[in-house]
């Protein structure tokens, strides 16, 4: 049991960890971190989100989106559409230069994911990402009951 634990997180970390390097280190070109990437990727492939669209896709908390959001936009990479006070749930937008960007992101993104699949087939890549999905949902599930447990 304690190898499975170990084995478990050990590569879990060690994924995530590199997911991030290789988001700063792919776009190091553009002086953007990891969360910028996500919501420039997730908005490229969109006709527009709300920053509590892009909380949910990115699985960030608030002030990582907003601090983000606020990053893209003086930099000239995206647009809200609503000029009012309470921007949280309005639709932000590309600009040509986020398109831009977005476009060498999913490029690489592309690229990056099928660097990573290689010695995989469709149907094993398929049910790695069942798998991984129940135990997220497992995990989530485990963490919801600890915190209604407190």
């Amino acid at each position: 049991m304690t190898e499975r634990f170990e084995t478990f997180t050990v590569l879990m970390n060690r994924i995530s960890r590199n997911i991030r390097k290789l988001k700063n280190q792919e776009m190091a070109e553009y002086k953007l971190r990891s969360p910028h990437i996500s919501c420039l990727y997730y908005l490229y492939k969109s006709e527009g989100l709300t920053a509590t669209d892009l909380c949910e896709r990115c699985e960030e908390d608030k002030a990582t989106i907003s601090r983000s959001l606020d990053y893209l936009e003086t930099n000239g990479y995206l647009i809200c559409r609503s000029k009012s006070a309470k921007r949280y749930n309005s639709p932000f937008v590309l600009t040509p230069k986020g398109a831009e960007a977005g476009e060498k992101i999913t490029a690489k993104i592309e690229r990056i994911l099928e660097e990573v699949s290689v010695g995989l087939t469709a149907e094993e890549r398929a049910g790695f990402y069942r798998y991984l999905t129940v135990i997220s949902d497992n995990i989530d599930r485990v963490c919801g009951d600890l915190a209604n447990n407190q």
